[in-house]
């Protein structure tokens, strides 16, 4: 048996000694390429024409869908915010109606409503016989085909 001396570096110091790489890797031997795939390699290495057109057309039609998308997405924004605006506008609108019904409501007197009626307009109340039910069977709207019996 043939025993392999491996060589062996010791740190001397605060050092270790250098390795001479050069002298390692001219030991191994090269692999080598063969033909195809040295020319595949060539081939990877260079861009014709129709490649560099392809890739700038693939990127101008990424960029026109990319703004596209930008576009959407500020008119989106500018939509929900013109929304909320509007939101704020109706439940302002929606407390103001609120609080003049409150107002109107508040300012009317019933009690004297129904002593001018009574008293100066000489309005009475209805007697029995005047009351006519009218019971709805299912139409929206109601037509009036005589006068109204008084």
């Amino acid at each position: 048996m043939a025993t392999v001396r491996r060589r062996q570096y010791y740190t001397e110091g605060n050092t270790a000694r250098q390795l001479d790489v050069r002298r390692i890797n001219e030991n191994e031997p090269r692999k080598r390429l063969s033909n195809e795939a040295r020319k595949n390699r060539e081939r990877a290495y260079h861009m014709d024409m129709g490649y560099v057109l392809f890739l700038a057309l693939a990127l101008f039609v990424a960029g026109y869908v990319l703004i596209g998308y930008i576009r959407m997405q500020a008119d989106l924004t500018a939509q929900v915010e013109s929304i909320a605006t509007l939101e704020s506008r109706l439940n302002n609108l929606r407390l103001a109606n609120d609080e003049e019904l409150t107002r109107i409501n508040s300012s009317i007197d019933l009690e004297e409503i129904k002593r001018i009626a009574i008293g100066e307009l000489g309005m009475v109340y209805a007697a029995e016989g005047q009351i006519i039910n009218y019971t709805n069977e299912g139409s929206d709207y109601v037509r009036q085909l005589g006068d109204i019996p008084r």
